[in-house]
């Protein structure tokens, strides 16, 4: 191969391993509309804790983990 050769085939691969992440960052946005929009998860929660961080703010949401523990 020559170093002309190489360069082409480096800018096909930058070209589609870009439009591969393309796809995946647009289907992940998706993923998260939909999800928030059927009541599944509440983003805009987890977005405020930002800016609620202390150590006596309220919980979020419960760990069924810890919960299951407790019980046993």
């Amino acid at each position: 191969m020559t170093t002309v050769e190489i360069e082409q085939l480096r800018v096909y691969l930058y070209v589609i391993g870009t439009g591969i992440v393309t796809v995946l960052f647009y289907y992940y946005i998706i993923y998260l509309y939909r999800s928030e929009k059927k009541g599944e998860k509440d983003y805009e929660k987890y977005g405020n804790l930002a800016l609620d961080d202390e150590l006596d703010s309220k919980i979020l949401e419960k760990n069924p983990k810890l919960e299951n523990d407790k019980k046993e």
